[in-house]
């Protein structure tokens, strides 16, 4: 199964949240939450290996409607999101990526 595009989404809301003061839900996740994921889908410094997604981050990724944060995939490159970790996110954590967000 190819990894889903969805996953794009999560990396940029994390990126988009530090500032944030309030949370608030987006795809049936608080996006509070979302910071949980970003040292798996940042790109990693110097070639240093990137981190495996930690059981907490798994936890958003499985409660997350993955086919509504598939909508906002495109503009995670635009915010320093390596494509390619955020494709792998769902595999990682053992969670089947909805059909329409395949590439």
């Amino acid at each position: 199964m190819a990894p889903s595009k969805l996953h794009l989404l999560l990396p940029l809301l994390v990126l988009l949240l530090p500032a944030a003061v309030t949370a608030y839900p987006l795809c049936k996740i608080d996006t509070s939450d979302l910071k949980l994921c970003r040292s798996a889908v940042t790109p990693p410094d110097h070639g240093q290996p990137l981190p495996l997604p930690t059981e907490d981050c798994c936890s958003v990724v499985r409660h997350a409607d993955l086919k509504c944060l598939c909508n906002l995939k495109s503009v995670l490159p635009s915010m320093g999101i390596d494509t390619a970790n955020a494709l792998a996110l769902p595999s990682k954590c053992n969670v089947a990526s909805p059909p329409e967000c395949h590439s």
